[in-house]
């Protein structure tokens, strides 16, 4: 009898079964990252503008355009770049817009809704996602944001 049999047998199911391949290594972050990056089908080459729009663009560290939409990202606040209060508020506000720009060009993203559409100034309001982690909160946990919660909280 042949005393490699039970590992052949082991790895033929593996196969079958599509638990084991030879395609390369397990996705990062495992089964859930990789199946939240499967729906991950927004894409598109962003630029930075400065407030207008139509185009592939980030306006600031919580505004893009997206297919001829403004979308304000619902679930942070970043410093202003339009009409900062200080210097430190205008760098800080920077340093946030060429994060975001980074983050959107990074790859495909879903857009989350929230439970209202716009916001007063017309804005689509959405959480962007990558393999289930909001954009946000790699903005936050950088420094470069805050969690939104309502109004305006100065950053000087």
């Amino acid at each position: 009898m042949n005393r490699f049999l039970p590992l052949t047998a082991m790895l033929s199911a593996a196969v079958f079964w599509g638990v084991w391949t030879l395609s390369g290594p397990a996705p990062v972050g495992g089964v859930a990252a990789f199946a939240a990056s499967v729906t991950d089908t927004e894409t598109a080459a962003f630029g930075i503008c400065k407030s207008g729009g139509g185009t592939n663009c980030v306006v600031d560290g919580d505004t893009i355009w997206y297919r001829g939409s403004k979308i304000r990202i619902a679930d942070i606040d970043t410093p202003e770049t339009h009409q900062p209060r200080c210097a430190a508020e205008a760098e800080r506000g920077a340093a946030a817009t060429r994060r975001l720009h980074e983050l959107v060009n990074a790859g495909p993203f879903t857009l989350q809704s929230i439970d209202r559409d716009e916001d007063r100034y017309g804005r689509k309001l959405r959480i962007l996602t990558r393999d289930g982690e909001s954009l946000g909160d790699v903005l936050v946990d950088e420094g470069l944001a805050r969690y939104y919660e309502g109004g305006r909280r100065s950053w000087c």
